[in-house]
């Protein structure tokens, strides 16, 4: 379940105007949830690490609803999701476009399993090939330099049972170059969030009216919600140059932080 983007604009709202301490209009709050969104996203990746380390040490708690790595593992979910890739025969690359150019849709982060499929009436056997009809294959991720060495040798030519990519980037988007040629390529993704932005209409006295149909809810799971809330309030500080807000959120913040880890 996502995070409602007015709960925590009106919380943000009533916290900062509590001793009329200032006010952060929509265009401010909405750059400053997205900061935090993605503030937040990015932390699981070396959270992720950290408590996978106390995994392969037997130190982590394992019960069904208190294993960090997994909860993390479980907030990633919304945004991971298996991606067909198509190719263009122009520049000789796998490409991945966001279909119906959704302008909300997130970007790729990160790329996990590559799965190359060939078809055997399409595309030459192989040493190593098999007989059925057609072959899917975990496609190994290179480097550029280390993928042009080794298609060149001899000995570790990649083949339809262990094909070699690497990636780059055209036209800002994710391309990917595989060895041998396969006939589909389907990719593992972590999209980032979308960006978050709540929405309005104009009141007759000029005031900012909540707009649920032009508004996008952070993505982020709903036990987040705290943390943007508070890490929110720690920027709003700055802006409306009160040290006080920034002091209690940053403390507030450090304290989940420990809690989340210890």
């Amino acid at each position: 379940m996502a995070v409602n983007i007015n709960t925590v604009y009106q919380t943000v709202l009533y916290i900062i105007n509590k001793e009329q301490r200032g006010y952060i209009t929509p265009a401010e709050f909405n750059s400053l949830a997205d900061q935090v969104q993605d503030e937040i996203f990015q932390s699981y990746f070396p959270d992720g690490n950290q408590l996978n380390r106390l995994n392969q040490n037997n130190t982590q708690n394992d019960t069904e609803f208190f294993n960090i790595f997994k909860n993390i593992d479980y907030k990633l979910y919304p945004f991971e999701n298996e991606v067909s890739f198509f190719y263009d025969t122009t520049n000789l690359i796998w490409q991945y476009t966001n279909p119906n150019n959704v302008a909300s849709a997130g970007q790729i982060y990160l790329i996990g399993d590559i799965v190359s499929t060939y078809n055997s009436n399409s595309v030459s056997t192989k040493p190593n090939s098999v007989s059925n009809s057609f072959q899917s294959s975990i496609t190994q991720l290179a480097s550029r330099s280390d993928y042009n060495k080794i298609i060149r040798s001899k000995l570790t030519a990649p083949t339809r049972q262990y094909p070699l990519s690497y990636k780059s980037n055209y036209l800002n988007t994710i391309a990917l170059k595989v060895f041998p040629q396969p006939d589909t390529l389907s990719v593992n993704c972590i999209f980032k969030p979308s960006k978050p932005s709540w929405g309005f209409q104009p009141g007759n006295l000029g005031q900012y009216i909540y707009s649920p149909s032009a508004s996008i809810n952070f993505q982020l799971d709903i036990s987040e919600q705290n943390n943007l809330v508070i890490n929110i309030l720690k920027y709003c500080g700055i802006i409306i140059n009160d040290p006080t807000i920034i002091q209690v959120a940053e403390q507030e913040a450090q304290q989940v932080s420990i809690n989340k880890k210890s």
